[in-house]
């Protein structure tokens, strides 16, 4: 008992020791406290996959209120915003090449004839800018619906589609990109703020000299690395909540989970976080060998997660290699959790993942740590 009660003593000061190492680092400190706020700022309002006022291009050659009716539809909605109008073909095709409008949209003589004889023949071409795929696929679907529901509304009830589609969107009703992203912030916070602090923790032990000092002193490895982990875990929890307290109270993403088993999975995930911080660590002889392992880790990681591309439109291959990645777990859970409330009888395999790569992780990295300060 009394030995527990002197670990206890010595990984206690040595968590304090790091704290205060840390922070007397302004740098560190707003890496680890202002960093995250900023990436939740740039995830929530400028990266999307939604399209607002698209620039685009109109030639009405009907010159009808029919003609002006549909212009006025896809301005509407907010989606695409009119940049330039004219009655020649050649200033569309100008104004594509040049990039001062993304989609355009030529409406042909006659077309309001044709409504008025039941919408045969009436045709409306929409042209994209199909360089940013993502953006022409969307837009391309916003202007089939527009043009549709245009039709629709004009023909009444002579309209009669060939396939009644009922379309309802489930856990994200308005599609919003934004729902969907800043649930993932959580995961590549975490991961890089735990991966930057334990990778550069025992390389700067290292560098100052101060790792032979811990060598002979009364701490066991354990020890040395609870000492060396908890504070990072610690700040990992706490740039967790804050990220989760934004998204909700100021991005309103809807929370329809348990918040317990999130905070259980952060646990299994910052295991993995931990231990491949404290690996790249162990075989890094500089803090800029360290940083320079960290992001190329890290990179791979969020590119093979889900996070920007779903793995289902991978190759076959890369998806299999995605099961080894503890962030694409991280992330269908806290994404499902959010988004769907869904609960651990959804949610075992990833949970059983994680926690299979985070014991297998740290006990490698604990492994090759107690080699190096034994």
């Amino acid at each position: 008992m009394n030995d527990l009660a002197a670990s206890f003593e010595r990984v206690r000061e040595m968590v304090r020791k790091e704290f205060r190492q840390l922070f007397r680092d302004p740098r560190l400190a707003r890496m680890v406290l202002v960093s995250p706020m900023i990436q939740l700022i740039i995830f929530g309002y400028a990266v999307s996959t939604d399209i607002r006022h698209t620039r685009t291009f109109v030639v009405d050659h009907d010159h009808t209120r029919a003609s002006r009716e549909l212009v006025r539809s896809f301005t509407a909605a907010g989606y695409f915003k009119i940049v330039g109008r004219s009655e020649r073909s050649a200033d569309l095709v100008n104004a594509m090449d040049h990039g001062s409008a993304t989609v355009g949209i030529e409406i042909p003589p006659g077309f309001a004839r044709a409504l008025t004889a039941g919408g045969e023949g009436a045709t409306v071409q929409v042209i994209l800018d199909g360089t940013n795929s993502n953006t022409a696929t969307v837009a391309q679907g916003y202007a089939e619906r527009i043009v549709t529901a245009y039709g629709a509304r004009v023909a009444g009830s002579r309209f009669v589609p060939p396939v009644d589609v009922r379309e309802r969107a489930w856990f994200n009703p308005d599609l919003a990109s934004r729902n969907y992203n800043i649930p993932a912030v959580v995961g590549t916070i975490i991961l890089l703020v735990c991966l930057l602090l334990t990778s550069l923790a025992v390389v700067r032990e290292r560098e100052l000299g101060t790792l032979e000092q811990l060598r002979v002193s009364p701490l066991e490895p354990w020890e040395m690395i609870a000492g060396k982990t908890i504070p990072f875990a610690l700040i990992g929890l706490l740039d967790q909540a804050l990220i989760l307290g934004a998204a909700v109270l100021w991005f309103h993403i809807p929370f329809t989970g348990a918040l317990g088993l999130l905070l259980l999975a952060s646990l299994c995930f910052l295991m993995t976080a931990l231990g491949l911080g404290l690996f790249i660590s162990s075989i890094s002889t500089t803090q800029q060998e360290a940083f320079m392992s960290t992001f190329l880790v890290f990179q791979p990681m969020m590119l093979l997660s889900g996070f920007m591309f779903p793995v289902s439109s991978m190759p076959a291959a890369f998806r299999w290699f995605t099961l080894l990645n503890p962030l694409r777990h991280y992330l269908e859970i806290i994404r499902g959790i959010f988004l769907k409330g869904a609960g651990l009888d959804a949610l075992w395999p990833q949970y059983g993942a994680l926690l299979a790569m985070g014991c297998a992780v740290m006990w490698l990295a604990t492994n090759r740590f107690r080699r190096i300060s034994g």
